[in-house]
C-alpha cells in the first residue's frame, strides 16, 4: 500500500505486498528465525545466486531491516488512512484504529510477527529507527485516548495505560491468529472494537 491509495484501501489486503526477495526472506525468517536463516538459503529459495542476492541486499541484516521497515510503513499508512476516514468523531477514530490494527495483524500475521519478535536482531541505527517508528505508531492511539477523555467521551482514569493495553491486545493477534480458525479478521476486529469500548469506558 502506498500513500497514493491509502485513503481507499486500508481494509484491503492482497498478498504480502513485499517484493519477491523480501517475501522469500520473510518465509525463511518465519521457518528458521533470523539467526537460523542463511543468505544462501534465501538466495536458493529466491532463485538467485548468493552474489545475485547481495546485489540487491548487501547483508542478512539489510533483508531484515527492509522487511521490518515495510511492516511499519504499511501499518502507519493504513492507520493514518483509517483515522482520516473517521474524521473528528473520537469514538469512530478509536473504532477504526482498532479495526485497522486487528486487520493488519491478522492479514499480515507473519510480517507483523517478525517485525515485533526480531527487534532483538536489529543493530545500531536500524534498531533506533524501528523503535522510533513503533513509538510514533503508539502515539496515534495515545492521541485518540487523550482526546476522548478530554471530551468526556471516554471515562477511563488511566488513558495512557489503557492506550498501551489496547495496542498490545491488537498486536498480539499476530501471535495466535490463524486463517482457518473460527473467526474472520473482520469478525475478530468487531469483537475487539466491542472490548475496547468497554475498556475505555465508552457508552
Amino acid at each position: 500500500m502506498t500513500k497514493a491509495d491509502a485513503g481507499t484501501t486500508w481494509r484491503t489486503y492482497a498478498g504480502s505486498g513485499l517484493p519477491p526477495i523480501l517475501e522469500t526472506a520473510l518465509a525463511c525468517f518465519m521457518e528458521h528465525g533470523y539467526h537460523g536463516t542463511t543468505i544462501r538459503t534465501v538466495a536458493s529459495r529466491a532463485g538467485l545466486s548468493v552474489p545475485g542476492l547481495y546485489y540487491h541486499y548487501p547483508s542478512k541484516q539489510a533483508l531484515l531491516v527492509a522487511v521490518v521497515s515495510y511492516a511499519m510503513d504499511d501499518l502507519r499508512e493504513r492507520s493514518e488512512a483509517a483515522l482520516e476516514e473517521a474524521g473528528s468523531d473520537v469514538q469512530r477514530r478509536l473504532d477504526l484504529l482498532v479495526e485497522c490494527l486487528v486487520l493488519f495483524h491478522a492479514y499480515r500475521r507473519d510480517l507483523a510477527f517478525i517485525a515485533y519478535s526480531e527487534i532483538r536482531s536489529l543493530v545500531g541505527d536500524a534498531r533506533a529507527t524501528y523503535i522510533g517508528a513503533r513509538d510514533r505508531q503508539q502515539r496515534l492511539m495515545d492521541g485518540v485516548l487523550a482526546d476522548g477523555v478530554a471530551r468526556k467521551v471516554f471515562t477511563t482514569p488511566y488513558p495512557r495505560e489503557v492506550s498501551r493495553a489496547i495496542v498490545t491486545m491488537c498486536t498480539g493477534v499476530a501471535q495466535w491468529y490463524r486463517a482457518e480458525g473460527a473467526l474472520t479478521p473482520h469478525e475478530l476486529a468487531e469483537r475487539y472494537r466491542a472490548m475496547t469500548r468497554m475498556t475505555v469506558g465508552a457508552p
